[in-house]
Protein backbone atom coordinates (compact mmCIF):
# COMPACT_ATOMS: atom_id res chain seq x y z
CA UNK A 1 0.00 0.00 0.00
CA UNK A 2 3.09 2.59 0.91
CA UNK A 3 4.12 1.81 -2.67
CA UNK A 4 0.83 3.03 -4.29
CA UNK A 5 0.87 6.01 -1.97
CA UNK A 6 3.86 6.75 -3.24
CA UNK A 7 3.47 6.12 -6.62
CA UNK A 8 0.34 8.44 -6.21
CA UNK A 9 2.42 11.38 -4.95
CA UNK A 10 5.00 11.44 -7.80
CA UNK A 11 2.00 11.67 -9.63
CA UNK A 12 0.49 14.53 -8.56
CA UNK A 13 0.85 18.44 -8.72
CA UNK A 14 2.99 19.23 -5.53
CA UNK A 15 3.55 22.56 -5.59
CA UNK A 16 6.31 22.74 -3.46
CA UNK A 17 10.01 22.28 -5.29
CA UNK A 18 11.26 20.32 -2.46
CA UNK A 19 8.91 17.86 -2.35
CA UNK A 20 9.58 16.23 -5.60
CA UNK A 21 13.06 16.26 -5.23
CA UNK A 22 12.76 14.15 -2.83
CA UNK A 23 10.36 11.72 -4.21
CA UNK A 24 13.33 11.21 -6.65
CA UNK A 25 16.22 10.60 -4.21
CA UNK A 26 14.28 8.08 -2.84
CA UNK A 27 12.92 6.08 -5.55
CA UNK A 28 13.79 2.77 -5.44
CA UNK A 29 14.77 2.96 -1.58
CA UNK A 30 12.05 0.99 -0.20
CA UNK A 31 12.80 1.55 3.53
CA UNK A 32 13.12 5.28 2.62
CA UNK A 33 9.17 4.94 0.95
CA UNK A 34 8.30 2.97 3.79
CA UNK A 35 9.24 5.56 6.34
CA UNK A 36 7.70 8.17 4.80
CA UNK A 37 4.17 6.64 3.31
CA UNK A 38 3.32 3.28 5.29
CA UNK A 39 1.55 5.94 8.01
CA UNK A 40 0.28 8.95 8.25
CA UNK A 41 1.31 11.55 11.40
CA UNK A 42 -1.14 11.74 14.27
CA UNK A 43 -3.33 14.20 15.44
CA UNK A 44 -3.62 14.66 19.20
CA UNK A 45 -4.13 17.46 21.63
CA UNK A 46 -0.52 18.39 21.22
CA UNK A 47 -1.91 18.58 17.11
CA UNK A 48 1.06 17.46 14.75
CA UNK A 49 4.58 17.26 14.75
CA UNK A 50 7.36 15.76 12.69
CA UNK A 51 10.41 16.07 9.98
CA UNK A 52 9.79 18.36 7.27
CA UNK A 53 9.49 16.45 3.96
CA UNK A 54 7.35 14.15 1.36
CA UNK A 55 4.64 11.92 2.79
CA UNK A 56 1.80 11.34 5.16
CA UNK A 57 4.19 10.79 7.90
CA UNK A 58 5.91 14.23 7.21
CA UNK A 59 5.31 17.38 7.78
CA UNK A 60 4.53 19.38 4.43
CA UNK A 61 1.96 21.43 2.59
CA UNK A 62 -0.26 18.47 2.01
CA UNK A 63 -0.57 17.48 5.42
CA UNK A 64 -1.33 20.63 6.49
CA UNK A 65 -4.21 21.29 4.15
CA UNK A 66 -5.37 18.35 5.54
CA UNK A 67 -5.18 19.35 9.15
CA UNK A 68 -6.51 22.86 8.36
CA UNK A 69 -9.24 20.83 6.75
CA UNK A 70 -10.07 18.91 9.47
CA UNK A 71 -10.06 22.18 12.08
CA UNK A 72 -12.35 23.86 9.66
CA UNK A 73 -15.23 21.11 9.69
CA UNK A 74 -15.18 20.90 13.65
CA UNK A 75 -14.91 24.79 13.49
CA UNK A 76 -17.95 24.61 11.55
CA UNK A 77 -19.94 22.56 13.88
CA UNK A 78 -19.51 25.25 16.44
CA UNK A 79 -21.20 28.26 15.03
CA UNK A 80 -19.98 31.56 17.19
CA UNK A 81 -17.72 33.81 15.18
CA UNK A 82 -16.79 31.32 12.57
CA UNK A 83 -13.45 32.88 13.16
CA UNK A 84 -9.55 30.89 13.42
CA UNK A 85 -6.80 33.05 14.61
CA UNK A 86 -2.92 32.11 13.41
CA UNK A 87 0.61 32.36 13.98
CA UNK A 88 3.79 31.14 12.95
CA UNK A 89 7.70 31.04 14.29
CA UNK A 90 10.84 30.73 12.15
CA UNK A 91 10.70 27.44 11.49
CA UNK A 92 11.75 26.49 8.01
CA UNK A 93 8.51 26.53 5.69
CA UNK A 94 6.35 28.19 8.66
CA UNK A 95 5.10 30.70 6.48
CA UNK A 96 4.18 28.69 3.92
CA UNK A 97 2.28 26.58 6.15
CA UNK A 98 0.48 29.76 7.85
CA UNK A 99 -0.42 30.78 4.63
CA UNK A 100 -1.48 27.37 3.34
CA UNK A 101 -3.92 26.68 6.79
CA UNK A 102 -5.52 30.50 6.19
CA UNK A 103 -6.45 29.05 2.22
CA UNK A 104 -8.08 26.78 3.39
CA UNK A 105 -9.65 28.16 6.35
CA UNK A 106 -11.15 31.12 3.88
CA UNK A 107 -12.34 28.59 1.52
CA UNK A 108 -14.49 27.06 3.49
CA UNK A 109 -15.98 30.21 4.74
CA UNK A 110 -14.19 30.87 7.65
CA UNK A 111 -12.67 34.19 9.08
CA UNK A 112 -8.84 34.25 9.44
CA UNK A 113 -6.24 36.18 11.70
CA UNK A 114 -3.21 35.44 10.47
CA UNK A 115 0.01 37.86 12.49
CA UNK A 116 1.56 39.50 9.74
CA UNK A 117 5.25 38.75 11.50
CA UNK A 118 6.22 35.95 13.31
CA UNK A 119 4.71 35.85 16.84
CA UNK A 120 5.01 33.30 19.87
CA UNK A 121 2.72 30.98 21.20
CA UNK A 122 1.38 33.25 23.64
CA UNK A 123 0.69 35.86 21.19
CA UNK A 124 -2.03 33.69 19.19
CA UNK A 125 -3.07 32.37 22.01
CA UNK A 126 -4.45 35.62 23.56
CA UNK A 127 -5.61 36.59 20.23
CA UNK A 128 -7.42 33.48 19.89
CA UNK A 129 -9.06 35.27 22.82
CA UNK A 130 -8.59 38.60 21.60
CA UNK A 131 -11.11 38.33 18.25
CA UNK A 132 -13.38 35.71 20.26
CA UNK A 133 -12.12 32.78 17.91
CA UNK A 134 -13.89 29.40 17.27
CA UNK A 135 -9.95 28.48 17.34
CA UNK A 136 -6.09 29.19 17.10
CA UNK A 137 -3.27 27.16 15.11
CA UNK A 138 0.40 28.05 15.82
CA UNK A 139 2.85 26.31 13.21
CA UNK A 140 6.06 25.46 15.57
CA UNK A 141 7.88 22.88 16.24
CA UNK A 142 8.92 24.11 19.81
CA UNK A 143 12.46 23.01 20.31
CA UNK A 144 12.58 20.23 18.36
CA UNK A 145 15.95 20.02 16.03
CA UNK A 146 15.57 22.08 12.50
CA UNK A 147 14.27 19.49 10.43
CA UNK A 148 11.19 19.42 12.34
CA UNK A 149 7.82 21.67 12.28
CA UNK A 150 4.83 21.36 13.55
CA UNK A 151 0.78 22.58 13.73
CA UNK A 152 -0.35 23.09 17.34
CA UNK A 153 -4.34 23.41 17.23
CA UNK A 154 -6.08 25.89 20.71
CA UNK A 155 -9.77 25.83 21.36
CA UNK A 156 -11.86 29.23 22.01
CA UNK A 157 -10.35 29.70 25.25
CA UNK A 158 -6.79 29.88 23.85
CA UNK A 159 -5.65 26.50 25.27
CA UNK A 160 -4.40 23.63 23.34
CA UNK A 161 -7.53 21.54 22.53
CA UNK A 162 -8.84 18.80 24.91
CA UNK A 163 -8.87 15.05 24.08
CA UNK A 164 -12.46 15.16 23.46
CA UNK A 165 -11.78 17.70 20.65
CA UNK A 166 -8.84 16.70 19.01
CA UNK A 167 -10.46 13.00 18.76
CA UNK A 168 -13.25 14.84 16.58
CA UNK A 169 -10.65 16.66 14.72
CA UNK A 170 -8.53 13.31 13.70
CA UNK A 171 -11.68 11.72 12.80
CA UNK A 172 -12.25 14.59 10.10
CA UNK A 173 -8.59 14.57 8.94
CA UNK A 174 -8.62 10.80 8.33
CA UNK A 175 -11.95 11.27 5.93
CA UNK A 176 -9.86 14.03 4.12
CA UNK A 177 -7.43 13.09 0.69
CA UNK A 178 -4.23 14.37 1.85
CA UNK A 179 -4.01 15.13 -2.04
CA UNK A 180 -6.65 17.28 -2.85
CA UNK A 181 -9.80 16.26 0.05
CA UNK A 182 -9.34 19.91 1.70
CA UNK A 183 -11.15 22.92 0.02
CA UNK A 184 -8.58 25.82 -1.07
CA UNK A 185 -8.66 29.19 -2.55
CA UNK A 186 -5.61 31.27 -3.07
CA UNK A 187 -4.69 33.42 -0.39
CA UNK A 188 -4.82 36.45 -2.61
CA UNK A 189 -8.32 35.46 -3.11
CA UNK A 190 -8.79 34.75 0.44
CA UNK A 191 -7.51 38.23 1.41
CA UNK A 192 -9.59 39.97 -1.55
CA UNK A 193 -12.75 38.75 -0.04
CA UNK A 194 -11.91 39.75 3.28
CA UNK A 195 -11.96 36.44 4.87
CA UNK A 196 -7.92 36.54 5.48
CA UNK A 197 -7.32 39.51 7.66
CA UNK A 198 -3.84 40.48 9.56
CA UNK A 199 -4.00 40.76 13.18
CA UNK A 200 -4.45 44.57 14.17
CA UNK A 201 -2.19 46.68 16.02
CA UNK A 202 -4.55 46.87 18.71
CA UNK A 203 -4.30 43.40 19.69
CA UNK A 204 -0.45 43.37 19.83
CA UNK A 205 -0.96 46.25 22.34
CA UNK A 206 -3.26 44.48 24.03
CA UNK A 207 -0.93 41.58 24.81
CA UNK A 208 1.77 44.15 26.00
CA UNK A 209 -0.55 45.51 28.21
CA UNK A 210 -1.66 42.19 29.62
CA UNK A 211 1.64 41.24 30.18
CA UNK A 212 3.21 44.60 31.81
CA UNK A 213 0.19 43.97 33.98
CA UNK A 214 1.36 41.32 35.93
CA UNK A 215 4.40 43.24 37.18
CA UNK A 216 4.25 42.60 40.88
CA UNK A 217 6.21 45.90 41.58
CA UNK A 218 6.32 48.08 38.87
CA UNK A 219 8.92 50.71 38.42
CA UNK A 220 11.16 48.59 40.16
CA UNK A 221 13.49 48.29 37.22
CA UNK A 222 13.70 51.74 35.91
CA UNK A 223 16.59 52.44 39.00
CA UNK A 224 18.38 48.98 38.95
CA UNK A 225 20.77 49.14 36.40
CA UNK A 226 20.72 45.68 35.58
CA UNK A 227 22.61 44.55 32.39
CA UNK A 228 21.61 41.53 30.24
CA UNK A 229 22.49 39.52 27.24
CA UNK A 230 19.14 38.21 26.00
CA UNK A 231 19.05 35.50 22.50
CA UNK A 232 15.47 34.57 21.08
CA UNK A 233 17.16 31.55 19.30
CA UNK A 234 16.41 32.61 15.95
CA UNK A 235 12.71 32.35 17.24
CA UNK A 236 9.96 34.39 17.54
CA UNK A 237 10.71 36.06 21.11
CA UNK A 238 13.20 38.90 20.04
CA UNK A 239 10.60 41.56 19.24
CA UNK A 240 7.78 41.09 22.23
CA UNK A 241 10.58 40.43 24.81
CA UNK A 242 12.89 43.62 23.97
CA UNK A 243 9.68 45.65 24.00
CA UNK A 244 8.74 44.51 27.27
CA UNK A 245 11.77 44.91 28.78
CA UNK A 246 12.54 48.36 27.30
CA UNK A 247 8.62 49.35 28.51
CA UNK A 248 9.33 48.49 32.20
CA UNK A 249 12.87 50.11 32.19
CA UNK A 250 15.55 47.76 31.58
CA UNK A 251 17.85 49.33 28.61
CA UNK A 252 20.79 47.59 28.63
CA UNK A 253 20.04 44.34 26.97
CA UNK A 254 23.02 42.50 24.77
CA UNK A 255 21.17 40.95 21.91
CA UNK A 256 23.23 37.46 20.82
CA UNK A 257 24.01 38.00 17.21
CA UNK A 258 24.26 35.04 15.90
CA UNK A 259 20.88 34.07 17.53
CA UNK A 260 19.22 37.31 17.14
CA UNK A 261 17.07 37.50 13.59
CA UNK A 262 14.53 34.61 12.20
CA UNK A 263 16.89 31.51 11.27
CA UNK A 264 15.12 27.80 11.22
CA UNK A 265 18.29 26.28 10.09
CA UNK A 266 19.27 26.90 14.10
CA UNK A 267 23.10 26.20 13.10
CA UNK A 268 24.58 27.57 16.18
CA UNK A 269 23.11 24.59 18.16
CA UNK A 270 21.72 21.02 17.84
CA UNK A 271 18.12 22.36 18.55
CA UNK A 272 16.92 25.53 20.04
CA UNK A 273 15.75 24.26 23.44
CA UNK A 274 17.12 26.64 26.33
CA UNK A 275 17.09 23.92 28.85
CA UNK A 276 20.05 22.66 27.18
CA UNK A 277 24.15 24.14 27.61
CA UNK A 278 24.78 24.04 24.34
CA UNK A 279 21.85 26.72 23.43
CA UNK A 280 22.84 28.78 25.73
CA UNK A 281 26.76 28.43 24.90
CA UNK A 282 27.54 31.90 22.63
CA UNK A 283 24.99 33.48 25.03
CA UNK A 284 26.89 32.60 28.11
CA UNK A 285 30.55 33.81 26.46
CA UNK A 286 28.72 36.99 25.54
CA UNK A 287 27.57 37.15 29.67
CA UNK A 288 31.02 36.95 30.93
CA UNK A 289 32.62 39.57 28.27
CA UNK A 290 29.98 42.42 29.20
CA UNK A 291 29.42 41.67 32.33
CA UNK A 292 25.85 40.86 32.39
CA UNK A 293 24.17 40.15 35.70
CA UNK A 294 21.67 37.87 33.92
CA UNK A 295 21.70 35.86 30.39
CA UNK A 296 18.02 35.11 29.23
CA UNK A 297 17.65 32.51 26.37
CA UNK A 298 13.48 32.00 24.71
CA UNK A 299 12.81 29.02 22.28
CA UNK A 300 11.81 29.14 19.21
CA UNK A 301 8.19 29.82 19.96
CA UNK A 302 9.07 32.13 23.10
CA UNK A 303 6.80 29.81 25.37
CA UNK A 304 9.69 28.92 27.41
CA UNK A 305 12.99 30.88 29.04
CA UNK A 306 16.29 29.21 30.33
CA UNK A 307 17.95 31.36 32.58
CA UNK A 308 21.68 32.29 34.04
CA UNK A 309 23.03 34.32 36.63
CA UNK A 310 26.21 35.55 37.67
CA UNK A 311 26.95 34.15 41.08
CA UNK A 312 29.24 36.11 43.30
CA UNK A 313 32.47 34.62 42.02
CA UNK A 314 31.82 36.05 38.92
CA UNK A 315 30.84 32.99 37.05
CA UNK A 316 27.44 31.89 35.56
CA UNK A 317 24.86 29.46 36.92
CA UNK A 318 22.11 27.72 34.83
CA UNK A 319 19.06 27.71 36.84
CA UNK A 320 16.89 24.45 36.62
CA UNK A 321 12.78 24.76 35.52
CA UNK A 322 12.18 23.63 38.79
CA UNK A 323 14.34 26.51 40.98
CA UNK A 324 12.82 29.13 38.30
CA UNK A 325 9.43 27.96 39.35
CA UNK A 326 9.74 28.32 42.81
CA UNK A 327 11.69 31.51 42.97
CA UNK A 328 9.13 32.73 40.73
CA UNK A 329 6.44 31.38 43.24
CA UNK A 330 7.81 32.74 46.14
CA UNK A 331 8.37 36.01 44.43
CA UNK A 332 5.19 36.37 43.03
CA UNK A 333 3.59 35.08 46.41
CA UNK A 334 5.94 37.82 48.74
CA UNK A 335 5.46 40.33 46.45
CA UNK A 336 1.80 40.24 45.97
CA UNK A 337 1.38 40.14 49.90
CA UNK A 338 3.43 43.29 50.47
CA UNK A 339 2.00 45.50 47.66
CA UNK A 340 -1.93 43.76 48.94
CA UNK A 341 -2.55 42.89 46.02
CA UNK A 342 -2.62 38.97 46.37
CA UNK A 343 -6.32 38.05 46.01
CA UNK A 344 -7.88 35.56 48.41
CA UNK A 345 -8.02 32.18 48.22
CA UNK A 346 -4.99 32.33 45.65
CA UNK A 347 -3.87 29.40 43.63
CA UNK A 348 -1.02 28.33 41.81
CA UNK A 349 -0.76 25.33 39.71
CA UNK A 350 2.55 23.17 38.57
CA UNK A 351 2.77 19.52 36.55
CA UNK A 352 2.83 16.18 38.90
CA UNK A 353 6.50 16.25 37.85
CA UNK A 354 7.18 19.24 38.76
CA UNK A 355 9.41 20.18 41.81
CA UNK A 356 7.75 19.00 45.46
CA UNK A 357 9.66 22.09 47.01
CA UNK A 358 7.09 24.12 45.45
CA UNK A 359 4.53 22.12 47.81
CA UNK A 360 6.44 23.53 50.67
CA UNK A 361 6.45 27.68 49.19
CA UNK A 362 2.98 27.70 48.50
CA UNK A 363 1.57 26.56 51.87
CA UNK A 364 4.19 28.70 53.48
CA UNK A 365 2.29 32.03 51.74
CA UNK A 366 -1.03 30.09 52.21
CA UNK A 367 -2.03 29.69 48.56
CA UNK A 368 -3.52 26.71 47.22
CA UNK A 369 -1.45 24.37 45.01
CA UNK A 370 -3.06 22.17 42.29
CA UNK A 371 -1.37 19.60 40.78
CA UNK A 372 -2.18 18.46 37.28
CA UNK A 373 -1.24 16.24 34.34
CA UNK A 374 2.07 17.08 32.35
CA UNK A 375 1.33 19.74 29.36
CA UNK A 376 0.51 23.20 30.48
CA UNK A 377 -3.42 22.82 28.94
CA UNK A 378 -4.18 21.31 32.08
CA UNK A 379 -2.90 24.39 33.68
CA UNK A 380 -5.46 26.58 31.19
CA UNK A 381 -8.28 23.89 31.96
CA UNK A 382 -7.15 24.99 35.98
CA UNK A 383 -7.68 28.69 34.83
CA UNK A 384 -10.92 27.62 32.85
CA UNK A 385 -12.31 26.10 35.85
CA UNK A 386 -11.98 29.51 37.75
CA UNK A 387 -12.62 32.05 34.94
CA UNK A 388 -16.44 30.00 34.65
CA UNK A 389 -16.82 30.52 38.51
CA UNK A 390 -15.70 34.36 37.69
CA UNK A 391 -12.56 33.67 40.12
CA UNK A 392 -9.91 33.88 37.62
CA UNK A 393 -7.58 36.70 39.42
CA UNK A 394 -7.42 33.89 42.01
CA UNK A 395 -4.86 32.05 39.74
CA UNK A 396 -1.20 33.77 40.11
CA UNK A 397 0.68 31.75 38.50
CA UNK A 398 1.88 28.07 37.12
CA UNK A 399 5.05 26.40 35.91
CA UNK A 400 6.38 23.47 34.67
CA UNK A 401 9.87 21.89 35.04
CA UNK A 402 10.27 22.12 31.50
CA UNK A 403 10.63 26.02 31.42
CA UNK A 404 7.30 27.03 30.92
CA UNK A 405 5.83 29.89 33.56
CA UNK A 406 2.66 31.81 33.63
CA UNK A 407 1.33 34.82 35.34
CA UNK A 408 -2.25 35.74 34.64
CA UNK A 409 -4.79 34.29 32.94
CA UNK A 410 -4.91 36.09 29.98
CA UNK A 411 -3.53 33.37 27.76
CA UNK A 412 -3.63 29.48 28.23
CA UNK A 413 -0.37 28.60 27.60
CA UNK A 414 3.01 28.97 28.74
CA UNK A 415 4.71 32.65 28.31
CA UNK A 416 8.21 33.47 27.78
CA UNK A 417 7.51 37.07 27.48
CA UNK A 418 5.69 37.62 30.98
CA UNK A 419 8.44 35.17 32.54
CA UNK A 420 11.12 36.98 31.13
CA UNK A 421 9.66 40.35 32.24
CA UNK A 422 9.12 38.85 35.98
CA UNK A 423 12.79 37.25 36.19
CA UNK A 424 14.46 40.67 35.35
CA UNK A 425 11.72 42.17 38.01
CA UNK A 426 12.75 39.73 40.49
CA UNK A 427 16.82 40.08 39.93
CA UNK A 428 16.10 44.22 39.87
CA UNK A 429 14.19 43.81 43.53
CA UNK A 430 16.86 41.11 44.99
CA UNK A 431 19.18 43.88 43.99
CA UNK A 432 17.57 46.76 45.56
CA UNK A 433 17.73 45.10 48.96
CA UNK A 434 21.19 43.84 48.22
CA UNK A 435 20.55 40.21 47.78
CA UNK A 436 20.09 38.29 44.44
CA UNK A 437 18.33 35.63 42.68
CA UNK A 438 21.17 33.32 43.86
CA UNK A 439 21.27 34.61 47.47
CA UNK A 440 17.36 33.61 47.54
CA UNK A 441 17.55 30.53 46.37
CA UNK A 442 19.95 29.70 49.09
CA UNK A 443 17.83 30.62 51.49
CA UNK A 444 14.87 28.90 50.24
CA UNK A 445 17.12 25.46 50.34
CA UNK A 446 18.54 26.46 54.04
CA UNK A 447 14.74 26.96 55.01
CA UNK A 448 12.98 23.68 52.91
CA UNK A 449 15.84 21.45 52.89
CA UNK A 450 18.01 20.63 49.54
CA UNK A 451 16.41 19.27 46.81
CA UNK A 452 17.01 18.18 42.97
CA UNK A 453 15.44 17.54 40.44
CA UNK A 454 16.57 15.75 37.57
CA UNK A 455 15.06 14.22 33.80
CA UNK A 456 16.76 11.87 31.49
CA UNK A 457 15.47 10.54 28.41
CA UNK A 458 15.64 7.70 26.31
CA UNK A 459 14.92 7.54 23.16
CA UNK A 460 13.02 4.93 20.33
CA UNK A 461 13.59 6.50 16.88
CA UNK A 462 12.03 5.08 13.89
CA UNK A 463 8.26 3.10 13.46
CA UNK A 464 8.92 0.61 15.68
CA UNK A 465 9.81 2.94 18.97
CA UNK A 466 6.20 3.58 19.63
CA UNK A 467 5.66 0.05 19.74
CA UNK A 468 9.28 -0.66 22.32
CA UNK A 469 8.10 2.35 24.67
CA UNK A 470 4.39 0.91 24.99
CA UNK A 471 5.91 -2.39 25.93
CA UNK A 472 7.99 -1.24 28.30
CA UNK A 473 5.41 0.64 30.36
CA UNK A 474 3.22 -2.20 30.02
CA UNK A 475 6.02 -4.13 31.61
CA UNK A 476 6.39 -1.34 34.17
CA UNK A 477 2.76 -1.85 35.14
CA UNK A 478 2.77 -5.81 35.25
CA UNK A 479 6.11 -6.10 37.42
CA UNK A 480 6.54 -2.89 38.96
CA UNK A 481 10.42 -3.15 40.41
CA UNK A 482 10.14 -4.10 44.33
CA UNK A 483 13.29 -1.62 45.03
CA UNK A 484 15.16 0.45 42.96
CA UNK A 485 19.31 1.53 44.19
CA UNK A 486 18.53 -0.36 47.28
CA UNK A 487 15.46 1.37 48.34
CA UNK A 488 11.82 -0.55 48.95
CA UNK A 489 9.25 1.59 46.41
CA UNK A 490 6.61 2.21 49.24
CA UNK A 491 3.78 3.32 46.70
CA UNK A 492 3.28 2.65 42.68
CA UNK A 493 0.66 5.34 41.50
CA UNK A 494 -0.55 4.30 38.15
CA UNK A 495 -2.33 8.00 36.46
CA UNK A 496 -3.87 5.18 34.10
CA UNK A 497 -6.25 4.80 37.27
CA UNK A 498 -7.83 7.80 37.67
CA UNK A 499 -10.16 6.67 39.83
CA UNK A 500 -7.23 7.19 42.52
CA UNK A 501 -5.08 10.24 41.39
CA UNK A 502 -8.71 12.09 40.75
CA UNK A 503 -7.27 13.07 37.48
CA UNK A 504 -7.77 12.26 33.82
CA UNK A 505 -6.06 9.17 32.56
CA UNK A 506 -2.63 9.38 31.76
CA UNK A 507 0.59 7.16 31.10
CA UNK A 508 2.40 8.33 33.85
CA UNK A 509 3.52 5.87 36.56
CA UNK A 510 5.05 7.19 39.86
CA UNK A 511 7.70 5.27 42.27
CA UNK A 512 7.71 6.72 45.47
CA UNK A 513 10.67 4.99 48.05
CA UNK A 514 11.03 4.43 51.49
CA UNK A 515 13.28 7.50 51.99
CA UNK A 516 10.83 9.99 50.49
CA UNK A 517 12.55 10.17 46.86
CA UNK A 518 10.73 9.81 43.72
CA UNK A 519 10.88 8.50 40.45
CA UNK A 520 8.47 9.19 37.91
CA UNK A 521 8.03 7.52 34.13
CA UNK A 522 6.39 9.21 30.93
CA UNK A 523 7.02 8.82 27.32
CA UNK A 524 7.00 12.04 25.64
CA UNK A 525 3.49 13.28 24.31
CA UNK A 526 5.61 15.22 21.61
CA UNK A 527 9.12 12.64 20.73
CA UNK A 528 10.06 9.10 20.37
CA UNK A 529 11.39 9.16 24.10
CA UNK A 530 10.51 7.80 27.41
CA UNK A 531 11.32 10.86 30.67
CA UNK A 532 12.16 9.44 33.94
CA UNK A 533 11.92 12.27 36.64
CA UNK A 534 13.85 11.75 39.74
CA UNK A 535 13.47 13.69 42.98
CA UNK A 536 16.04 13.57 45.28
CA UNK A 537 17.00 15.10 48.67
CA UNK A 538 20.59 15.67 50.56
CA UNK A 539 22.33 17.32 53.58
CA UNK A 540 23.96 19.22 50.20
CA UNK A 541 23.88 19.34 46.87
CA UNK A 542 26.59 16.55 46.25
CA UNK A 543 24.52 14.36 48.34
CA UNK A 544 21.26 14.68 46.41
CA UNK A 545 22.97 14.20 42.69
CA UNK A 546 24.70 10.94 43.92
CA UNK A 547 20.96 9.33 45.02
CA UNK A 548 19.94 11.03 41.52
CA UNK A 549 22.98 8.72 39.76
CA UNK A 550 22.01 5.68 41.84
CA UNK A 551 18.32 5.45 40.95
CA UNK A 552 19.22 6.66 37.17
CA UNK A 553 21.42 3.32 37.17
CA UNK A 554 18.70 1.64 38.98
CA UNK A 555 16.31 2.62 35.97
CA UNK A 556 18.27 2.35 33.49
CA UNK A 557 17.95 -1.57 32.83
CA UNK A 558 14.23 -1.59 33.20
CA UNK A 559 14.13 1.07 30.25
CA UNK A 560 16.28 -1.01 28.08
Amino acid sequence: MFQDEYSRWCQAELVDFDLKRELTEIAGDEDAIRERFAASLSFGTAGLRGTLGVGTNRMNIWVVRQATQGIADWVKTKGGSQTVAISYDSRLKGWNFARDAASVLAANGIQVRLYDELMPVPALSFATRYYNCNAGIMITASHNPAKYNGYKAYGADGCQVTDEDAAIVYAAIQKTDVLGGAKFMSFAEGVEKGLIRFVEDACKEAFYAAVESRQVRPGICKTAGLKLVYSPLNGTGLVPVTRVLKDIGIEDVTIVKEQEYPNGYFTTCPYPNPEIFEALEKGLALAKETGADLMLATDPDADRVGIAMRTPSGEYELVSGNEMGVLLLDYIAAGRIEAGTMPERPVAVKSVVSTQLADRIAEHYGVELRSVLTGFKWIGDQIHRLETENEAERFIFGFEESYGYLAGSYVRDKDAVVASMLICEMAAYYRSIGSSIKARLEEIYASYGRYLNAVDSFEFPGLSGMEKMGGIMEALRKNPPKELAGYAVRTVTDFENSESTGLPRANILVFALENGESVIVRPSGTEPKIKTYFTTKGQGMEEAKQEKEKLAAAMKPLLA
